[in-house]
């Protein structure tokens, strides 16, 4: 797309601060809210912020599709989703406060509901960015439809800003489920996981889970927290069946919603750092992955793909072996108050990973301008 100052629409002065960067060969640091700010290695250059980039450009909610600008701040996002009963599936985590829809998509993370509805990726239906050379570019559209080549739009998620800045974003958006119930189980993790594995193979409503003990209350029990979403008559008989069956007791929804908001934003008592000078650890791994030999208190997600961990940044070894042993990897996600200097935040990609994001930097930031070195 080329720009038009006589367009409204057109973010003409973030173009023409990328273009005097690339003029002068100076990296940009680009921030929305800045709440995200401690994920990956340590931010460089001058900064680029979308705040004033903001507004939503179009809601159709009987085609489930938002238009927005990236600096749009996600509450206001959700709120005007809100007004019409829909909502963004992938539970977007509220980092903190001020966080920004272009945030959301170059994070690409995701919350408790993830491994039952898909991630940040498989709701970018557009997008449109400056690239590194100031050109304003614009991939897919407001529709689901398949493609050849490169989907440049979902590779935005989880970019990093590395590609280039946002400027706009599609996405697609859902009604909210009429029925929705929380049941809570005292169990292992072992007990946990298994209980997870049989309900995943059968046809429930299940839409997210959480697995945790409160090390700082030795007297707590652990417990496992299931989430239904749907139809109110398929969760009203899994919720009793559950109940029944697996020794379940129903959570009031009251209770448990701002219980998995606090999830969901890690403001959960498992979220407060134990010491200062201790990580928080993010492994993925397969939901089938079994209990892993490592002795750090942890909280389990995504019916067990997820799984937050407190170690210090000197465990790394050994947490990224455990992972990989099981197929998955680790990401150091918030470093404690000493840096975790000498530790990659990421692992190591594959070769094949490593040739296709390098190509496409090349290809929408050939000088490197946009965050460099923070995905390592």
């Amino acid at each position: 797309m080329q720009d038009s100052p006589t367009n409204p629409d057109t973010p003409q002065a973030l173009i023409e601060q990328v273009r005097a960067a690339a003029a002068a060969r100076t990296p940009l640091r680009i921030r929305g809210g800045d709440t995200k700010a401690f994920l990956g290695e340590p931010l460089q250059g001058q900064p680029l912020d979308t705040r004033e980039w903001s507004g939503i450009v179009s809601h159709e909610p009987t085609e489930l599709v938002i238009t927005v600008r990236a600096g749009t701040p996600l509450a206001a996002v959700e709120a005007a989703l809100a007004e019409k009963g829909q909502h963004l599936p992938f539970d977007p985590p509220h980092v903190g406060d001020g966080s920004t829809i272009g945030g959301v998509v170059a994070a690409g993370l995701a919350g408790p509901a993830r491994a039952s509805v898909g991630g940040v990726r498989d709701y970018v239906l557009g997008a449109q960015f400056i690239d590194g050379r100031g050109e304003w570019l614009t991939f897919g559209g407001q529709v689901m439809k398949n493609v050849a080549g490169y989907d440049i739009s979902r590779a935005l998620a989880g970019s990093m800003g590395t590609l280039g800045v946002i400027t706009h974003l599609s996405l697609k958006v859902l009604p909210v489920a009429p029925g929705e119930a929380t049941l809570v189980f005292q169990m292992g993790q072992h007990d946990a996981l298994e209980q997870l594995h049989r309900l995943g193979g059968q046809p429930l409503p299940l839409n997210a889970s959480c697995w945790v003990k409160d090390e700082t209350a030795p007297d707590q029990p652990e417990l496992l927290f299931v989430r239904l979403r749907g139809a109110v008559a398929a969760v009203e008989a899994a919720s009793e069946r559950l109940t029944r069956e697996a020794g379940g007791q129903r959570m009031d929804n009251a209770q448990a919603g701002p219980d998995w908001a606090a999830c969901r934003d890690q403001r959960l008592p498992f979220f407060t750092a134990p010491s200062p000078d201790v990580c928080l650890w993010r492994l993925s791994l397969p939901q089938t992955a079994p209990v892993l030999d490592l002795p750090f208190a942890q909280l389990i997600e995504w019916q067990g793909a997820q799984r937050w961990l407190w170690a210090p940044a000197s465990a790394a070894t050994q947490i990224r072996a455990a992972a990989a042993a099981v197929q998955g990897h680790a990401t150091l996600f918030r470093a404690g108050t000493d840096g975790a200097p000498g530790v990659r935040r990421f692992d190591a990609q594959s070769t094949a990973i490593h040739t296709i994001t390098r190509r496409l930097r090349e290809a929408f930031d050939p000088q490197g301008l946009f965050n460099p070195g923070r995905m390592g």
